[in-house]
């Protein structure tokens, strides 16, 4: 066996098409803001991980998804070899917004939530590093 894993009632395997969006979608700042709102708090600032809060959450897909498979993909191979991959993280989130339509007023009220100071980020464009792999 090359892994072994012991999990309890609250795991979930998700197989199917558009992991990587998917894997994206469940990192972003949107998630995080949904998981704060809906996710029932648990003991030691945790929250409850159940399917019934999960079939609440709406994800929009994108028409083309091979974007965020190409970006999740790379921040894998960088997280691998303990790269720092915030800048394609903070892209992810920005497309999300972007997919999502949510306004400057609504980032910042997510910002805000999450205890992130918008502008504070800096960040430089990963798109150059991405198209050059």
């Amino acid at each position: 066996m090359k892994h072994q894993f012991f999990t309890n009632d609250k795991s979930f395997i998700i197989t199917g098409d558009r992991l990587e969006y998917l894997a994206a979608f469940l990192n972003s700042k949107i998630f995080k803001f949904t998981f704060i709102d809906f996710f029932p708090e648990l003991l030691g600032e945790s929250r409850e991980l159940r399917k019934v809060f999960f079939e609440n959450v709406s994800v929009r897909l994108p028409e083309d998804d091979s974007w965020y498979a190409k970006h999740v993909n790379l921040i894998v191979e960088r997280k691998k070899r303990k790269i720092d991959t915030s800048a394609l993280e903070h892209e992810i989130d920005e497309k999300l917004f972007d997919l999502y339509e949510v306004t400057e007023s609504e980032v910042a009220l997510i910002d805000a939530k999450l205890g992130v100071l918008r502008g504070s980020e800096k960040f430089m464009s990963p798109i150059s590093s991405v198209e050059r792999e």
